[in-house]
């Protein structure tokens, strides 16, 4: 009988001319600078493989004699050297002037919380879009020089890795990261201690570990909670990304709120900006207000402070998507903090309620009252988010509530293909990635000759086949399928002969993202996929949460489909869906396909990552290509019109999808020339990268945060916490009095009214409006002026009217002469809402009465 088996590992001694590797693989730089990561591959590509793309766990394992010898090679000195030259650069480069109006200021801290975020394969603590989308961000923020922090969760176990097995189920296999091969370290106290922070739970305290993981010349800063001296079951709290039921789920967000501001507390970081990205860390709002209250202050007052500096980002345009949570639940873990806050149960829930009082706990209801500047990830996600918000402001039109957008965007160092990069400095100009805004520069695209931009595009779709070429057979052989078999599989993922045209899905398999479209007609596909002078390969890719069984049964559908004899080797489905894999995907594919339900791709970030790599996109004019589509730069899929049956909006829309691959794309691929490729094709792709790459960079979206609520927030914070905060306890009693008299005013109209007037002539309006007690500062009486037919927007003119005097019976008179500037029909109401000056938005109380 065999013995037992014990690991032993035998990590290499580095030498001191290498010293400075160990300083490149614990920062995240090396996810978007692909010099350093090849760095590390020349010492052995196998490892670097069988590492997933690790410095730090690869460092660990290499052969004492290769490390050596890189030691004494001048060669591999020499490229080691450009490196840190580079590295030492950026982080050397001096603070230009910071974005906003006015500008940040040096003394500023952004402290950005999220539940997941996706750097790199080497840091597994993201499922999917948001986390990519908040690693972008944070390295957009080292890039911009930005005074920022980010903030998460430390999970043993992030997103599973995925197999397919022959009959297309997935299974979801998860691992213990192993924290020494990651690139973090923990925080440590001046005595040399692990940094901890205690977090109350009912009838204990959780204690998390800090850790610290750089990113460029910034940090996030992560809790874990597998500790020895918290218990089994808290232990596990952060142990798995989503993990666990709705107990786990609130635990988790109550360590990252308020663990969160705990950890920053204990680090000595006073953020004068506090960022939540999605609800998950809305708890941290309670924590800000327990603290403030602890400084002498009303519950009320500390709301106002707390909430001045907050920002709350929302990625999910349909209501259910918000986390929520039972009321005894919540109750079950703050009935202290209401003790110690003086406030009751019903004061509580209230902060996360939506319409009513019934309903359960929303922690996107909690991040909206406990923040004042919000916004959605595009122009359309806003006007969805602005709805189904619109509860929270209920007597202002959703077009004018305090729901604003910033269009999401993708960090460039990160996705743009290595490739482009001589060539954009050929054509460009050097320094072209510092002008990453300026759409001069990008128009310089088109300078690039036809014959070099193909051959890039064909390099690059090469080197996708070459990966899926890898996958699928160590899919297909895993799956005991034959050798024979294979070759007809991967007979058009040819790396040696990449004229196919490629189209690439890839993307969470959630049932609203539709991936089964194009299976709507399956005549009609097979049609298309029929000429054989024409071929078409189709790459699928992404995986399912494990608990959604609809989007699982998506992905057996279309492995059934892939493996239909008509199908076969014209459509293939690439398991293990990553980091690498998607960076390959986008750059590689000519086609980008996405086909949400409209309007619920909240924003999106793939198709701009393939766009700025020269793949066309074909999308539903929805998320971010609403505003990314100028009819030059790809396709456009029209929505249905709304209302429609949703069977006979796919039919309609899959029609339209087979239209455009039939009638547009597939023969403009292959409309070829004597110099083997499509000058049309190759115009609309270098229009592609020409038209978004300025657009959606992580740069633009950073300016735009910075100027729409960064600086403004962190201005409201200086505003509301001088001279021991007396702009909030003063908001907060002004609002309390308006809040009292609100449901006793009344307008009236006093005036002679007119229905038709001359060019040039003046009106006067005239309108009592009833105060009962407040003062005539306290309200904005306004004339409101659209066309007829027009809904009342942002877009309006509005007339302020003046107090004149008071009348009768508590009544004040308003009033305002004007002569309209335009001629035809017009129509005009009036309004009237609280007004004060510390205000973050006008119309941020929800208070609005029409005549």
């Amino acid at each position: 009988m065999p013995g037992t088996r014990y690991q032993l590992e035998v990590n290499p001694e580095i030498p001191a001319r290498l010293a400075r590797l160990d300083e490149l693989a614990n920062n995240l730089w090396y996810s978007w600078d692909r010099p350093t990561r090849s760095l590390f591959a020349r010492l052995s590509a196998g490892l670097w493989r069988a590492t997933h793309h690790s410095p730090k766990a690869f460092l660990k394992r290499m052969d004492q004699k290769r490390i050596n010898e890189a030691a004494d090679d001048p060669v591999f000195l020499g490229t080691m050297n450009r490196v840190l030259s580079a590295y030492d650069s950026y982080h050397s480069e001096p603070r230009l002037e910071l974005p906003g109006k006015p500008p940040l200021q040096s003394t500023d801290l952004i402290a950005y919380f999220c539940a997941e975020f996706g750097f790199h394969e080497s840091l597994p603590i993201y499922s999917g879009g948001l986390g990519i989308l908040a690693g972008d961000h944070c390295k957009g923020a080292s890039d911009l020089r930005l005074p920022f922090i980010a903030v998460g969760l430390l999970y043993r176990q992030g997103y599973f890795h995925q197999t397919i097995d022959r009959d297309g189920n997935q299974t979801a296999h998860y691992g213990d990261n192993d924290f020494d091969d990651m690139p973090i370290e923990p925080m440590r106290n001046q005595d040399g201690s692990d940094v901890r922070v205690g977090v109350d739970f009912p009838g204990r305290t959780v204690w998390a570990k800090v850790w610290r993981a750089r990113i460029g010349i910034n940090s996030l800063y992560l809790l874990d909670t597998d500790l020895g001296e918290n218990s089994e079951a808290d232990r596990g709290i952060a142990h798995q990304l989503y993990g666990g039921d709705r107990r786990t789920r609130i635990e988790q967000e109550i360590v990252l709120g308020v663990g969160g501001v705990r950890a920053l507390n204990a680090l000595g970081l006073n953020p004068t900006v506090w960022h939540i990205n999605e609800g998950h860390a809305a708890f941290l709002v309670l924590e800000r207000i327990r603290n403030l209250v602890g400084q002498n202050m009303s519950f009320a007052a500390a709301l106002e402070a707390a909430a001045a500096n907050t920002v709350f980002t929302t990625h999910t345009p349909v209501p259910a998507g918000h986390d929520h949570f039972a009321d005894d639940m919540v109750m079950h873990y703050f009935g202290e903090f209401c003790k110690a806050t003086g406030l009751d149960r019903d004061g509580l829930l209230n902060m996360g309620r939506v319409g009513g009082n019934g309903g359960e706990f929303n922690m996107t209801a909690l991040a909206l009252r406990g923040s004042r500047f919000h916004n959605g990830v595009s122009r359309i996600h806003g006007e969805v988010s602005s709805r189904i918000c619109g509860d929270l402001w209920p007597q202002v039109a959703a077009a004018e509530n305090p729901m604003d957008y910033v269009t999401n965007a993708v960090h460039v160092p990160t996705f743009l293909a290595t490739d482009w990069y001589e060539t954009f400095d050929r054509h460009l100009g050097l320094g072209w990635q510092h002008r990453l805004t300026d759409q001069s520069c990008w128009n310089g695209v088109q300078r690039i000759p036809d014959q070099i931009f193909w051959s890039i595009r064909q390099s690059l779709k090469a080197q996708l086949l070459h990966l899926v070429h890898s996958r699928v057979r160590q899919q297909h052989l895993r799956n005991q399928g034959s050798e024979a078999h294979l070759d007809r599989v991967l007979r058009s993922a040819d790396p040696t002969n990449p004229t196919v045209l490629t189209i690439g899905f890839a993307r969470r398999f959630a049932t609203y993202k539709r991936a089964a479209l194009l299976f709507n007609n399956l005549d009609w596909l097979r049609e298309i996929l029929s000429d054989a002078q024409h071929p078409v390969l189709f790459i699928f890719a992404g995986k399912a949460h494990p608990a959604d069984e609809p989007g699982r049964r998506l992905i057996r559908q279309i492995a059934e489909l892939s493996q239909q004899r008509e199908f076969e080797g014209r459509i293939l489905l690439v398991e293990g869906y990553d980091l690498h894999l998607a960076r390959r995907m986008v750059a590689g594919v000519d086609v980008w396909l996405n086909n949400p339900i409209y309007p619920l791709e909240a924003s999106g970030t793939s198709g701009m990552k393939a766009a700025i790599n020269g793949a066309i996109n074909l999308s539903v004019l929805d998320g971010w290509w609403g505003e990314g589509y100028d009819g030059k730069n790809g396709w456009a899929i029209k929505p249905a019109a709304e209302g429609l049956d949703p069977a006979q909006r796919d039919i309609d829309e899959a029609r339209t999808l087979y239209e455009l691959l039939q009638d547009s794309v597939i023969p403009m691929y292959y409309r070829n020339t004597s110099l083997g490729y499509s000058p049309e094709w190759v115009a609309m792709a270098k229009q592609s990268i020409a038209s978004i790459m300025p657009r959606f960079n992580m740069q633009r979206m950073l300016t735009d945060y910075a100027e729409k609520f960064y600086s403004p927030a962190a201005e409201q914070w200086r505003r509301y916490s001088s001279a021991d905060f007396s702009g909030a306890r003063r908001v907060a009693d002004w609002k309390a009095r308006i809040r009292a008299a609100w449901p006793r005013i009344g307008l009236r109209r006093i005036d002679q009214m007119a229905a038709r007037i001359r060019y040039g002539e003046t009106l006067r309006f005239e309108i009592a409006v009833q105060l009962d007690g407040l003062t005539p500062d306290d309200l904005t009486v306004e004339l409101v002026f659209t066309r007829p037919g027009e809904p009342t927007s942002a877009r309006a003119r509005r007339y302020e009217l003046h107090h004149e005097r008071p009348l009768e019976r508590g009544e004040h008179l308003f009033s305002r002469e004007l002569t309209p500037d335009q001629c035809g029909k017009m129509e005009y109401r009036v309004r009237v809402f609280p007004t004060h000056e510390l205000l973050t938005h006008p119309f941020e109380m929800g208070m609005m009465l029409w005549l």
